[in-house]
């Protein structure tokens, strides 16, 4: 039987605005998604940063921790989250926030119905990624640190120049956004609290 993917809900049970954690993973990997591993984990700390009253956060785990091209696996779990946000809240604004594989995955699913703003952090891009459609209207956040040697700072600021979306470099950060995890916090903190729904 084929792994399913699967969501930890917290915070607002009614909320105004809900965001969806997307972690990263691997380019290629049928093996499934553990709950507890360092990709996981590390979304955690953004959902603490934009919990508060009238938001929903919600961390996706995918099925795979590969990306699978073609099959782009973790992109259909992501649209299955997002159909998931809509049968359980109709008309609630999403906020994607996804990191290295999730930024990918964000930005694949940015036009999604329902998604209100995408946080790309140190995200994984392709060249082919740049010709993606993207919403204008929809708010879009890229940042990069300047020192990571897993996914290119210099794709990251390419596709924002394309789209004319927000990029921020982060200096002497690596990819996993450690060093200087205060500024990262706050970074999501203030895109995402910005979208919230009064």
């Amino acid at each position: 039987m084929s792994p399913s993917p699967h969501l930890v809900a917290r915070g607002a049970a009614r909320p105004r605005t809900l965001v969806l954690l997307l972690p990263g993973g691997r380019a290629r990997s049928t093996a499934a998604a553990v709950p507890f591993g360092v990709a996981a984990l590390r979304m955690v700390p953004f959902g603490r940063a934009v919990a508060g009253p009238g938001v929903a956060v919600w961390r996706l785990r995918y099925r795979y921790r590969g990306w699978n091209e073609p099959r782009r696996h973790p992109v259909a779990d992501a649209r299955w989250a997002l159909a998931e946000a809509a049968r359980r809240h109709p008309g609630v604004p999403v906020v994607l926030v996804g990191h290295s594989m999730g930024g990918r995955v964000a930005l694949h699913t940015a036009t999604e119905p329902g998604v209100a703003g995408v946080c790309a952090l140190a995200p994984w891009i392709e060249p082919p990624d740049d010709a993606l459609p993207i919403d204008p209207a929809v708010p879009l956040l890229l940042a990069h640190g300047d020192r990571d040697r897993v996914t290119d700072p210099a794709a990251s600021a390419r596709f924002a120049a394309v789209h004319g979306a927000r990029f921020v470099s982060v200096p002497g950060e690596g990819h996993a956004l450690l060093r200087h995890y205060r500024t990262w916090n706050r970074l999501v903190r203030e895109f995402v609290g910005a979208l919230v729904t009064p």
